[in-house]
């Protein structure tokens, strides 16, 4: 065979035995080094502070070759940047505040509060989650969950609501000055349901401060502590926190101590 392609067998037995080159080597040092600094920051070191670690050590090496190194091995910071959502320049017009911060009711069914928050994912970016609250339980009546900020979203959340619900009554609807809860498809909505709509005061984050706190707390409880994969692992997660636990087992000082699935409960038996 070596006379047949006119090489030597020498050089033949010699590929049997490859030695790894000097920057092969280096290569495989950094990624050992790289990996290390990342567990000892938690997985929250990106890039640029690996590299001024590895710098600090007295190593020497490029920015763009420990992106690279990291690349190769998998390695990712598990920050993401705060999302910050640029302002609106379009004209608002503000509409009539029927609640006026006026959080009390009575009974279940009487005011639903609602809002958009946002949900980041690895491979699918921003997401969308629109909440309907009842005032009375501090339950989450009604969700949508979806890959963009549209009517449609709100629509669907009100009609889980709606069909959840299923109230007797007018309800008084609160929510914020967006466009979605703007739009001519959403008012019709609201119609259909006989329901009032009452708008918050434009950059009034306090007049819809009880979805606000849903939110927030949504966000430090759960979504602040992970990375969902992409949408569907989202979804998933999301459900299990708010019917899992928000709903039925997370007790609330404001509905004394009951969970909102016990003060809906609760509601319905002083109603019989």
């Amino acid at each position: 065979m070596c006379e047949t392609l006119d090489i030597s067998k020498s050089t033949y037995y010699q590929s049997f035995h490859k030695t790894e080159s000097t920057r092969d080597r280096e290569n495989r040092k950094f990624t050992e080094m790289i990996i290390k600094i990342h567990k000892e920051s938690k997985k929250r070191y990106g890039a640029p502070k690996i590299h001024e670690m590895l710098e600090k050590q007295g190593y020497n090496i490029s920015l763009k070759r420990v992106q690279r190194l990291m690349k190769k091995a998998g390695i990712r910071s598990i920050i993401v940047k705060k999302f910050r959502p640029t302002p609106s320049k379009e004209k608002v017009v503000e509409r009539e505040n029927i609640i006026k911060r006026d959080f009390s009711t009575t009974t279940i069914n009487q005011k639903w509060v609602g809002d958009i928050t946002y949900i980041h994912t690895l491979r699918d970016g921003w997401c969308y989650l629109a909440s309907v609250l009842d005032l009375h339980s501090r339950k989450v009546i009604g969700y949508s969950f979806s890959h963009s900020m549209t009517t449609e979203l709100v629509e669907k959340a009100l009609e889980n609501a709606y069909v959840t619900q299923k109230p007797t009554k007018g309800v008084i609807f609160h929510s914020d000055l967006g466009s979605q809860y703007t739009s001519d498809a959403f008012q019709e909505k609201i119609q259909s349901y006989k329901m009032t709509h009452s708008f918050s005061h434009k950059g009034s984050p306090y007049d819809n401060a009880c979805i606000e706190s849903f939110h927030a707390i949504l966000k430090k409880e759960e979504v602040n502590h992970v990375q969902y994969l992409d949408f569907n692992a989202a979804k998933v997660e999301l459900f299990k926190y708010i019917e899992g636990w928000y709903n039925r087992k997370r007790i609330h000082g404001s509905i004394g101590y009951l969970t909102p699935q016990e003060m809906e409960n609760l509601s319905h038996n002083q109603a019989a």
